[in-house]
């Protein structure tokens, strides 16, 4: 008597989603923890994105990741929500528990875990420049400010939105909004972080140049197989180290698995899987 073997489904939902580099990190993870799953790329456009997320869940989905640009979207569609993802008012992962959808963001944590276990930088009392204010922005902003920065500036282009962020977060912690073209430089920044995408379609960049020393970190939420123009631009102007959201994207991935499977795979034998580098 044959039996069918059902393997779990899981995928990632954006628009565009080609680029993703997900199903090959999670069939790592899957091989690593001997999980039996399979990791879909799926490309949904904005209007139809409720059907596709419900037409997944009813042909045996179990779970799905989140990019660009449902983020935000999702977070009205979910059932239910975790803190974090509450307070990041986005959700990059859903997992589906008895007919409901679950939303949570591990984007933050994924870029700490980064930060704190694989790079060794101190956040503690750090000056914090983070550039843009959009959906990758929102994320990350909680969970930085409870690792007790002295400061968290957030610039962009319009002061409209970063102050938004401003107004939504400074209960958590101390931060502040500028545009681009009026960061304040006369204290140096410990870190900067690139949450725009300028640069790669061809923008002219937003970065302020005086805002870099010797003793800055530089870390960009986009990642690529070539330097991106902002971590090429940090090194150019001295920064201590520029480094790509690899990292990042492979440890928001194992916190996902880890709500969906209940075990956290090791990311770092991924990591050097991946040939990701400084």
């Amino acid at each position: 008597m044959n039996e069918t073997v059902t393997i779990d489904r899981y995928g990632v939902m954006g628009y565009p989603v080609s680029h993703s580099r997900s199903p090959v990190i999670h069939r790592l993870f899957a091989i690593q923890t001997g999980q039996e799953m399979q990791y879909e790329l799926l490309q949904v456009a904005p209007e139809k994105l409720d059907i596709a997320i419900r037409q997944f869940q009813r042909t045996g989905g179990k779970g799905l990741n989140i990019t660009v640009p449902h983020k935000s979207e999702v977070a009205r569609l979910v059932d239910q929500m975790s803190e974090r993802a509450r307070t990041a008012g986005a959700v990059n992962t859903i997992a589906f528990r008895g007919g409901e959808l679950y939303g949570d963001n591990t984007d933050g944590i994924g870029l700490l875990r980064d930060l704190n276990v694989n790079l060794g930088v101190n956040l503690e009392d750090a000056g914090i420049l983070i550039l843009g204010a959009g959906g990758a922005t929102r994320g990350i902003i909680g969970p930085l400010l409870e690792m007790q920065p002295a400061l968290l500036r957030i610039a962009n282009r319009t002061i409209e939105k970063a102050q938004y962020l401003v107004d939504h977060f400074e209960k958590i912690g101390p931060v502040a909004a500028c545009r681009f073209d009026e960061v304040p430089v006369a204290e140096p920044y410990d870190l900067i972080i690139n949450a725009t995408s300028a640069g790669l379609h061809g923008d002219t960049p937003p970065y302020p140049e005086a805002a870099i020393t010797e003793n800055t970190f530089c870390y960009d939420l986009s990642y690529g197989l070539n330097t991106t123009p902002f971590s090429a631009w940090a090194r150019e102007h001295g920064a201590k180290k520029s480094i790509m959201g690899w990292g990042m994207l492979v440890e928001q991935a194992a916190e996902s698995f880890h709500l969906w499977r209940g075990i956290r795979p090791d990311t770092a034998p991924v990591l050097k899987q991946m040939h990701i580098n400084a």
